[in-house]
Order: structure tokens, then C-alpha cells, then sequence
């Protein structure tokens, strides 16, 4: 592995047998460090978002050991960007905890993980935060909850649906909440800078306008976006409706409630812990009501007490989750405006796989349509809501640069608005029309005049 950089806990797991792939290489960015810069010189932005490797700065997860080289890439990364404008946006955890923690302490599913993640962000406040003014701690709690350890669908695979989703949500807002107060005090005065959580949703529709299928739909969007939006931008707490379904589920088993309940003092030191409200979306579900006999095994999905689907005329992305809703993004944003106080949102992540990309030669896979499609779709909606449902987005990254590696979908799945050759022991990148559309985006942060009639209602 690269700078002497630990085993993660998806160094070895991440990829499905079939798939045959690993993510030793993938599109190589740390030797591409300065052709990299260059694509996102060339078209324009002003920010850049990347991740840290925990275990690349702290092969074993904690300070005692610390890998000078691993810093030092991040140094001339960090370097890079701001001698070419462009303003890093740092993410602390992407999926990839250091293995001797996870075999060590079990990972997030023990309390010892939010002082162990403390001590790593403030390393990294300290070798970096004289030139980083934007932080993130968690990109998409949801994600290590429920997919990692509820269906055990990535590291590290545990498949406990009852309960341990709940559990590593608690422990996970902890941990942002200790780093955010440990930025807060220690390191804001003299950096100045801003700290928050991404948090990934898709939109839920109501598939009727009956009153079971709209409190359905809100449940979806409360037990996804509000189960770590509600304590960090509300009060500190679940949503109440989370709260008292979960609670009266497990009664009605005869067990101990398997819904973590925060002190006073928790709800306390989680809420407001969000400098700005940094969102992930990509799709759109439609749900309805669905009632569950009195015997079903109550966990994550059933408490839900909601079935979903989608609609056959949406156009369909690689990935079974994907199609191309736009409108949702603006039924989201407004959502979110509502229930949050109207904050300052900072897209982090939105964009689209085309089906059997993967399998298109190159200048094939260049003319990426669809993708431009998408793209200029849901920013015509991120401007509708801007202009006319007074919204208030601050930014927009659109996921991803180039083609990598999808978790554990490996390379099957490909988001890059510039096409990587992983056939190629080079790695060479080539824009699609979609990084020149992009660009143009950039260029007028929107539409260029002759267009603004797309921005209409």
C-alpha cells in the first residue's frame, strides 16, 4: 500500500469475489496529484473536496504512531490547491476506519470510538488547519449505520438490522459532536473555519395524496435524512416520531428499547454541531403506507412501517438506486428549509452513472448524454430553488471527477465527468461532454444567458 498506509476496514472486503477487482490502484490520484489539480484548474471551480485515509496519517488509528509520509502527501495536496485558487474541503471518515480499530474496539458499535475519533481530528486540525477552513467529519453516517452494520452490505458486513443501525448512529453523533466542540474551542478562534456532517437522502414522494401515504413519506425522509439532521440542526434528539415508533415496537416484544436515548446532557453537546448543512442526493423514491402483521421482527426498515418504489417512465442509472428525478433535488432543498431553519446548504455530492458505461469503449463513453442531462437538470432545479423558494445553497459539487472506484460495486459504475482508462497501467483521463458542460456551469455559476429560460417555473 502507498506511504506505508495500514490496512482499512475495506482494504480486503469491499469487493464482491465476481467482480475481481481491488482498490490498490484505481485511478491512481496519489500519483496524479499534480495532473489531477490540473483537471480541476481547467475547469474552473473554486472548491475542492477530498477525504483523508485515517489510516494513511495513523496506520493504527491513534496518535502513538504516525506516518510522516502520509502527512506530507496531504501537505503538497493541500499546497497544490490553494497555489491554483482552489479552496479544500476536507473529509475526515469516507467509509474507511483503520482495521486494528475495528478488530481492536469493534469498531463503531463501541462508545470508545468517539474519544479515538477526536484524537484523529484534531491531528488533522493541527497538521492541517492553518490552511483547511472547511471540515467534515462524517461522510454519510448512513451509510456505516445501515448499510455496514445493519445489512451488511460493506465493512464491516455485519448483519444485525435490529438494533445496530440505532447504535452506531449514536455513538457516530457523538463523535461528530466531540470533534465539532473540540474545533469549536481549540482551533476556531485562531483557523476560523466551519465544521459540519455530510448527510446523504434520497427524496421521498408520496405515491397518493392520502394522509397514511404522506406520513409515510415523511417517515422515509425522517428516518433517513432527520435520524441525524433532527439531533445536530434541531435539539440534540431523534425525531420524536423515530422516538416513539421505536420505543413501542420493542415494547411490544417484550424488549429493552433498541433505540439509544441521549441524556440531557448529550442532546445538550449534539445540538447545533452544523456550521452549514453539507447534503448528498442523488434519486427519488416514491413510498406509501404499508402496515406489518403483529408478529413481524421489528427492525430499521419495518419500524418504517413504509414500502417503496419507483416510477417505470424515470431514466435509469447504472446502479438499481438511480434515476433521474430532478425535481426531487428542489422538493428536498425546500423540505429541508422548512425543517431546519432555512440553513446554508452546501451540496457535497450529486451525479449520475450511465448504464453499461463500463463497457463502452472510450469515445463511446465520452458522449455521455444522459450524464449531461442530469447534471444540467438538477442544477436548473438547485436555481429554481435559489430564486424561487428562497433556499439558501451555497455550493454544488457534482460527484465525481473522474471514474473510481464505486465501494463495492468496483468499476462497474461510473460517475466521472472524465473518463479513466483502468486498463491502462497509466490511468490517463480523458473530459467527457459532461466536464465541458460543467465547466460552462462554472464559467457563469449557472446557465449562460441564452438559457436562463430553463430556469423558468
Amino acid at each position: 500500500m502507498q506511504t506505508a498506509r495500514e490496512p482499512a476496514s475495506g482494504t480486503h472486503s469491499f469487493m464482491p469475489p465476481q467482480l475481481q477487482k481491488t482498490g490498490d490502484v484505481a485511478c491512481d490520484s496519489y500519483h496524479k496529484v499534480d495532473e489531477d489539480v490540473k483537471l480541476l484548474k481547467n475547469l474552473g471551480v473554486s472548491f475542492y473536496r477530498f477525504s483523508i485515509s485515517w489510516s494513511r496519517v495513523l496506520p493504527k488509528g491513534t496518535v502513538d504512531e504516525v506516518n510522516h509520509v502520509g502527512v506530507e502527501y496531504y501537505q503538497n495536496l493541500i499546497s497544490l490547491l490553494l497555489e491554483n485558487n482552489i479552496t479544500p474541503m476536507v473529509t475526515l471518515y469516507h467509509f474507511d476506519l483503520p482495521q486494528a480499530l475495528q478488530d481492536q474496539f469493534d469498531g463503531w458499535l463501541n462508545p470508545k470510538m468517539v474519544d479515538l475519533f477526536n484524537d484523529y481530528a484534531k491531528f488533522c486540525f493541527e497538521a492541517f488547519g492553518d490552511r483547511v477552513r472547511w471540515w467534515i467529519t462524517f461522510n454519510e453516517p448512513w451509510e456505516a449505520a445501515l448499510l455496514a452494520h445493519g445489512l451488511g452490505m460493506s465493512p464491516p458486513n455485519k448483519k444485525d438490522i435490529q438494533s445496530a443501525p440505532y447504535k452506531v448512529a449514536y455513538v457516530m453523533l457523538l463523535a461528530h459532536a466531540k470533534a465539532w466542540h473540540t474545533y469549536d474551542q481549540e482551533f476556531r478562534p485562531m483557523q476560523q473555519g466551519n465544521l459540519s456532517i455530510i448527510l446523504n437522502t434520497n427524496w421521498g414522494a408520496s405515491k397518493t395524496d392520502s394522509q397514511a401515504d404522506r406520513d409515510a413519506a415523511d417517515r422515509y425522509m425522517e428516518w433517513w435524512l432527520g435520524w441525524f439532521a433532527h439531533p445536530v440542526f434541531v435539539n440534540g434528539d431523534w425525531p420524536d416520531v423515530m422516538k416513539t415508533t421505536v420505543m413501542k415496537n420493542s415494547e411490544a416484544k417484550g424488549i429493552p428499547n433498541r433505540l439509544p436515548e441521549f441524556t440531557e446532557e448529550e442532546k445538550s453537546f449534539i445540538k447545533g454541531t452544523g456550521d452549514f448543512f453539507a447534503l448528498n442526493m442523488y434519486s427519488t423514491s416514491i413510498i406509501e403506507h404499508k402496515e406489518f402483521p403483529h408478529e413481524v421482527d421489528w427492525d430499521y426498515l419495518t419500524d418504517r412501517k413504509l414500502e417503496e418504489s419507483v416510477d417505470p417512465s424515470w431514466e435509469k442509472g447504472a446502479p438499481d438506486w438511480l434515476y433521474n428525478t430532478p425535481w426531487g433535488l428542489r422538493n428536498l432543498l425546500s423540505w429541508i428549509k422548512q425543517r431546519y431553519n432555512n440553513p446554508e446548504i452546501i451540496i457535497t455530492e450529486n451525479g449520475f452513472a450511465v448504464d453499461g458505461e463500463s463497457e463502452l469503449e472510450r469515445e463511446a463513453a465520452l458522449k455521455d448524454t444522459q450524464r449531461v442531462e442530469y447534471l444540467t437538470a438538477h442544477v436548473n432545479e438547485v436555481l429554481k430553488a435559489i430564486q424561487y423558494d428562497g433556499v439558501l445553497v451555497k455550493g454544488y459539487f457534482v460527484w465525481a471527477l473522474m471514474d473510481n472506484l464505486e465501494w463495492m460495486f468496483g468499476y462497474r459504475f461510473r460517475f466521472g465527468i472524465h473518463h479513466v482508462d483502468f486498463d491502462d497501467p497509466n490511468r490517463p483521463r480523458t473530459p467527457k461532454r459532461s466536464a465541458h458542460v460543467y465547466k460552462e456551469i462554472i464559467h457563469y455559476n449557472g446557465f449562460p444567458r441564452h438559457k436562463e429560460e430553463k430556469t423558468e417555473l
